[in-house]
């Protein structure tokens, strides 16, 4: 009975690790497939759009960084939503009404919703999304675009880098679990398509963009309609992003905890849609780097509880009770802030905060509007 147990807690462990560890190394058995761009093929017309709420703190160099792009591409077309902000946000958007155009909404509808008002009065064939906290390499556009000539390309996901890692254990653990999230879409990419693009920086062809409910994940549904409908959703490490992480651990657990909802709620409305579409390489990148990972924490327990009763049955209570103390005094120690056991400590706060909204989704729960976390400012 203890080997049994035993071996079944190396088997969870196993399965949590997979999505970080085991899922990358198996993406190098997948035949590659080189993304087959046009050196000298036009740069399609594109539009920028990106939405606030309270961005007060974030425009000025929001602003600066438009201003850079327009100059080294004064085609672009730049739009903004400004989703009913009680701050100075859209007085400092309708300021620049020589750089961009404002959608100003008069009550809370959200991110989602927004997003589809400026895509429906965008011109551009391409539509780039951001974040009105992220900066652009204003060098990051023309390729970017040009990723657009190979016609198998439908969308273009970015690189995002976290610019203040050094502010805490919070920021360094998030732009931690941030470079191994964009070594494994790298990975994913060259053998085709990523699953799913984050919300800082990607690009989709226009006539590709979905309805997007608005308590839906929207960079999460408009990336991954990319893949529904047949064409690929590559990743680009020369189209570079910055942003701060949140700094505060409250702000980044109730973060986590609100886009993990919002996600599952996202993968309910497209499972059908990817059940159909996918073959069987992409459903097991899918389950990999989506599914396991928002449950991550159950075989985490799981693997804990029958590694301890695994040694009580094989006659080791005292080691079982050692290695509980142990486990226990480490997330004490965590909690407290001990270099190295808080990197640890703040980890395991992300896995939870991620299966509580995955939680959530399943009790009903919806995320439609946002507040920015003061602690990335």
């Amino acid at each position: 009975m203890a080997a049994v147990l035993l071996l079944a807690a190396c088997g969870c462990v196993l399965i949590f690790l997979h999505p970080y560890m085991i899922y990358p190394l198996s993406l190098r058995f997948f035949a590659l497939r080189p993304v087959r761009v046009d050196p000298a093929a036009p740069l399609p017309p594109a539009t920028l759009v990106f939405s606030a709420f309270n961005e007060k703190a974030s425009l000025p160099a929001k602003i600066a960084n438009l201003r850079a792009i327009r100059d080294r591409h004064p085609g672009i077309e730049f739009l903004a939503y400004s989703d009913c902000s009680t701050d100075e946000t859209l007085p400092m958007l309708l300021a620049q009404a020589d750089l961009l155009r404002v959608v100003p909404s008069t009550e809370r509808t959200g991110k989602a919703t927004g997003m589809r008002r400026m895509v429906e009065q965008a011109r551009g064939e391409i539509m780039i999304f951001t974040d009105a906290n992220v900066l652009l390499d204003p060098e990051a556009i023309a390729p970017l675009l040009r990723y657009f000539s190979d016609p198998e390309v439908g969308g273009v996901a970015g690189t995002l880098r976290y610019i203040n890692e050094d502010a805490g254990a919070v920021a360094k653990v998030g732009g931690l679990y941030w470079r191994l999230e964009e070594a494994i879409k790298q990975r994913e990419s060259a053998v085709g398509s990523i699953m799913g693009a984050d919300g800082s920086i990607f690009a989709t062809r226009r006539h590709l963009y979905p309805a997007v409910p608005p308590h839906l994940l929207d960079d999460m549904t408009v990336s991954m309609t990319v893949t529904l409908k047949g064409q690929r959703l590559i990743h680009a490490t020369d189209v570079v992003a910055y942003e701060k992480n949140a700094t505060e651990s409250r702000d980044e657990f109730r973060r986590k905890r609100r886009i993990a909802c919002r996600a599952f709620n996202t993968h309910r409305y497209l499972w059908p849609s990817i059940r159909a579409a996918y073959g069987a390489g992409d459903l097991y990148k899918y389950v990999s780097h989506k599914l396991l990972r928002w449950f991550g924490l159950v075989p985490l327990i799981a693997g804990v509880i029958l590694g301890l009763a695994g040694l009580v049955a094989a006659g080791q209570p005292w080691l079982a009770a050692a290695a509980f103390g142990l486990a226990a005094l480490a997330l004490l120690l965590g909690r407290a802030g001990v270099p190295l056991l808080g990197s640890l400590y703040q980890i395991l706060l992300s896995i939870v905060a991620t299966l509580l909204g995955v939680v959530d989704a399943l009790r009903g729960r919806t995320y439609q509007i946002w507040t920015p976390a003061v602690s990335r400012n």
